[in-house]
């Protein structure tokens, strides 16, 4: 069971917290809904250390997860602790960007530098704005991003700024404005950006952990304890080991 490496410091990554809501940082290889075999479950150590909420004759309400990230994914995960709350932020989320009381997802992400006939550095502009239309395998648990609608296509609009690069990677600092199955992974895909690590959408090799370099970085939502109130929260990666510390001291050439 995977219990005793994850959740002896469940308190240190908790990021906020009050009836309502708590944020954690998430590390790769925790799920945040319907953890397989093998998978550590974050609901569960969540609903074990702090507790469930009554609810009446349809007994007690667990932590459950009110945004998604991909088991191989860090970073800040939001929990309704009610059911009032996730209602709320089910609704928060689900906007589009032009409603507002909107949330606000940031990430970082490790790219590989492409090479050969691929994208090269030089091509990417500082700053920039993908949008596709997205298709989703189920069978596979994967998407794809193109460029032409479809019924079955939903449209992923994705914002990005290079942060900087090493010799191998670049740096980039996205804003995920519309939330699609595997989203950022497909769509920087699609341009011939792979993150680092991640097999399923064409990296060179697999991380040691079994996870990828995207993080999930900072949220911004309106608060569903206090009205016109906003929350915001930020995360640094759960391990900060030297490519991650490369990425937060580095700046766009």
């Amino acid at each position: 069971m995977e219990k005793e490496a994850n959740d002896d410091d469940i308190e240190k990554r908790v990021l906020f917290i009050n009836d309502d809501i708590i944020v954690v940082n998430k590390r790769p290889g925790e799920a945040m809904e319907g953890a397989g075999r093998g998978v550590v479950d974050l609901p569960k150590l969540l609903a074990e250390r702090y507790g469930t909420v009554k609810k009446g004759e349809s007994g007690e309400f667990s932590p459950t997860a009110v945004h998604r990230l991909d088991i191989p994914v860090s970073g800040c995960a939001i929990f309704a602790r009610t059911p009032k709350a996730l209602a709320f932020l089910n609704t928060v989320f689900s906007r589009n960007m032009y409603q507002q009381g909107r949330a606000e997802k940031y990430y970082w992400a490790v790219v590989e530098k492409p090479k050969g006939n691929e994208v090269q550095f030089e091509d990417i502009a500082e700053t920039g704005e993908l949008v596709h239309w997205i298709q989703t395998n189920t069978k596979k648990n994967k998407s794809s991003a193109w460029e032409k609608k479809t019924a079955i296509r939903k449209e992923g609009i994705l914002r990005y700024r290079v942060k900087g690069m090493g010799t191998n990677y670049i740096f980039l600092e996205l804003e995920l404005v519309t939330g699609r199955h595997h989203q950022i992974r497909a769509q920087l895909a699609a341009v011939g950006l792979h993150i680092k690590g991640d097999l399923k959408y064409g990296a060179a090799r697999s991380e040691k952990n079994g996870g990828i370099r995207l993080h999930a970085r900072a949220l911004y939502f309106p608060d569903p304890s206090v009205p016109g109130n906003f929350i915001q929260v930020t995360a640094d990666p759960p391990v900060m080991d030297r490519l991650w510390q490369d990425f937060s001291t580095s700046k766009t050439p």
